[in-house]
C-alpha cells in the first residue's frame, strides 16, 4: 500500500515539476514539491489500535479501494490520470496552460465535493507563529535553524492541510474496485 502512494506522490511531483517550469509560479511549485511531515513520518498506531490479522487485511483492502476510488473520481471529473499519463513534451506552454486550468478547476471541484480540507495552522503565510511544546510533528514540520526546546518562533511558510471530513460515494461491488476508468468501445 505504501508503494502505491509513493508512486502517486512521485507522479504528482513530476507533474508539478514539469508545470513549474512554465505555468506555476516558483513559490507555489516549490511548496508543492517539498515532502510533507506526514510523508516523512508514517505514524505507527498505538498498541491498543493494532488490529487482528483478519481486520488488518480488510482495512488494507478498504484503504486500497478508497485510494482507487479517489483516483477514479479525479479521472472522471477532471481527467487527471489521462493528463498525467500523456507525454506533454510536444505541446507548447500556452496549450498546456489552458489544459491545466480546466483540469485544475475540475479536480478542485471534485476534491471539494468529496473531501473537506482545513489548514493545520490558521495564520497568514509569511506571518510570525509560535509552536508550543507538545506539538504534533506529523502536523507541523519545523524547517530552518531548529535548535533547543519548544516553544519555537518562526514564520509560517505553508499553512498545511488536514482532512476535516470525507464524503465518499459507496464503493462499487466486485472487480470494479480496481478500475480507475473503464475502457470505452464505440460500436458502429
Amino acid at each position: 500500500m505504501i508503494r502505491f502512494w509513493e508512486r502517486i506522490v512521485f507522479a504528482f511531483r513530476c507533474f508539478v515539476s514539469i508545470l513549474s517550469r512554465s505555468v506555476i509560479p516558483g513559490d507555489i511549485a516549490r511548496r508543492l514539491l517539498e515532502p510533507t511531515a506526514a510523508a516523512a513520518q508514517m505514524p505507527v498506531p498505538p498498541a491498543a489500535e493494532v488490529r487482528r490479522p483478519a481486520d488488518a487485511k480488510q482495512a488494507l483492502s478498504d484503504t486500497f479501494d478508497r485510494a482507487v476510488q479517489i483516483l477514479a473520481l479525479l479521472q472522471r471529473d477532471g481527467r487527471l490520470i489521462d493528463f498525467l499519463s500523456e507525454n506533454i513534451s510536444p505541446y507548447p506552454d500556452v496549450q498546456l496552460g489552458a489544459a491545466v486550468r480546466t483540469i485544475h478547476e475540475n479536480c478542485r471541484q471534485a476534491l471539494d465535493q468529496y473531501v473537506k480540507l482545513e489548514p493545520v495552522l490558521n495564520s497568514e503565510e509569511g506571518q510570525p507563529v509560535s509552536v508550543e511544546a507538545g506539538f504534533d510533528p506529523s502536523a507541523i514540520k519545523l524547517i530552518g535553524n531548529v535548535a533547543g526546546e519548544p516553544p519555537f518562533r518562526g514564520f509560517l511558510r505553508h499553512k498545511g492541510w488536514r482532512v476535516k471530513e470525507i464524503k465518499m460515494p459507496p464503493l462499487p461491488r466486485g472487480a470494479a474496485r480496481v478500475v480507475i476508468a473503464p475502457a470505452e468501445v464505440e460500436v458502429p
